[in-house]
């Protein structure tokens, strides 16, 4: 059974950082791509960022420069830096992980960049 648990999320000044991190469990973690997708209150879920099985990353235009995408294979888990924070960062973070045809997704974790 593939599972997702989050965590690192918290309140945030504007240009403040965080790093969020996600241990997946199930499956063969070292060959599955990973990434990360928010929402916004009132907002559809948006896709940030991806990383392959070879390290390869991709990143939502907004977040590039930024935010950075990193996997521990060891330790079955994916990273997400996030530094200079914008309050339009703030939602709901999902860790999401394609596995047998399916899509899984984490609980979420909450960031909030506010004054």
């Amino acid at each position: 059974q593939v599972q997702l648990v989050e965590s690192g999320g918290g309140l945030v000044q504007p240009g403040g950082s965080l790093r969020l991190s996600c241990v997946a469990s199930g499956g063969i973690f070292e060959i599955d791509a990973m990434g990360w997708y928010r929402q916004a209150l009132g907002s559809q879920r948006e896709w940030v960022a991806t990383i392959n099985s070879g390290g390869g990353t991709n990143y939502k235009d907004s977040v590039k420069g930024r935010f950075t995408i990193s996997r521990d294979n060891a330790k079955n888990t994916v990273h997400l830096q996030m530094n200079s924070l914008k309050p339009e960062d703030t939602a709901v973070y999902y860790c999401w992980r394609p596995y047998g045809g399916r899509n899984y997704w984490g609980q979420g974790t909450q960031v909030t960049v506010s004054s």
